[in-house]
């Protein structure tokens, strides 16, 4: 069926198994007119996300890739009525559409190299999937875009406090424990002064209420990650220079990463697997590939750099 994002787009929903809210869907986003390049590129979105980033993926189409996205269940495309937004208590349920978009480009639609593009909280989900599916033979390169590797936040927060939140979202799961600033969601949209036009019903400014039981899952997907994955593919793991605050608005907001510490997505990458690279993007924000130029342009350019050298032809 047609895509929100118009003629040039189609998207193909993938059911799923359905949990203790009802029936789970999750959305795979393509071109209408289907590529024949030998190689295809599938990009997941982060937290309060969904995938509208056309210019991304007029990037890599230009490189010769098949460009894919996945809406995640209860995300963007994928959010039924009766759910609760973006809500998970285990990461390890995003398996079921991974694996099922996997198969889709490599089996129905005859790509024979992929490479996995995560940004965010879809880079830590991407991570630990590449991790788990290792001896599968599904991935053969693996992108992240500022990935969340660790909790933003203090050191009593990132230790004593998620010990707390273990516990607390074990009994309590659909309790509200935080909200999402608003600064960064603001300093994007063109309807408070940014540069690029996406649903505010779908990536809302405020965010979606985050509860417990995600939170306890994301740490404990974070432990999972901190004790060490064998990703068995390349991996190429991009964030800012530097990071600004995420609880307000400041005057760097258009040139720092104000939602994640990009120190602990460069210090966690080196124990992802074998062959990690990290690329630095100056002045870039939280999801590279809405930087302003001219950081933007470098983050693709030090990607299919990458690309270049570590993802085959066929």
């Amino acid at each position: 069926m047609q895509d929100i994002l118009g003629a040039d787009w189609v998207s193909r929903t993938i059911e799923l198994a359905p949990d203790a809210e009802g029936a789970v869907v999750a959305t795979l986003v393509e071109r209408a007119e289907r590529s024949k390049a030998t190689r295809a590129v599938l990009y997941v979105h982060g937290f309060v996300d969904y995938f509208f980033q056309t210019h991304m993926a007029e990037q890599w189409e230009q490189q010769g890739y098949a460009f894919y996205a996945l809406d995640l269940r209860k995300y963007g495309r994928s959010l039924l009525d009766h759910q609760t937004p973006n809500y998970t208590s285990d990461l390890s349920v995003y398996g079921e559409e991974l694996d099922a978009a996997a198969r889709i480009i490599r089996e129905d639609y005859g790509h024979g190299v992929l490479v996995v593009m995560g940004h965010s909280t879809g880079g830590l989900i991407t991570s630990l999937w590449s991790h788990d599916r290792r001896e599968a033979g599904i991935i053969d390169a693996l992108v992240l875009n500022s990935p969340w590797f660790d909790l933003n936040g203090t050191y009593f927060e990132r230790t004593l406090g998620t010990w707390m939140i273990d516990k607390f979202g074990a009994v309590s799961a659909r309790t509200p424990v935080s909200t999402l600033g608003e600064h960064y969601g603001r300093s994007l949209h063109k309807s408070t002064g940014g540069n690029w036009d996406y649903d505010l019903r779908l990536k809302p400014l405020k965010g979606f209420p985050v509860l417990a039981g995600w939170v306890r899952a994301v740490r404990r997907g974070h432990a999972r990650l901190h004790a060490g994955l064998d990703i068995a593919c390349p991996v190429m793991v991009c964030a800012s220079t530097e990071s600004g605050p995420h609880t307000r608005w400041h005057d760097k907001l258009d040139r720092t990463d104000s939602v994640l510490n990009v120190e602990h997505i460069a210090e966690r990458a080196v124990g992802l697997g074998n062959l990690v690279t990290v690329a630095r993007i100056q002045d870039g924000i939280h999801d590279l590939a809405l930087s302003p130029e001219p950081a933007r342009q470098r983050f693709f350019d030090e990607v299919f750099r990458w690309v270049g050298t570590y993802v085959p032809e066929a």
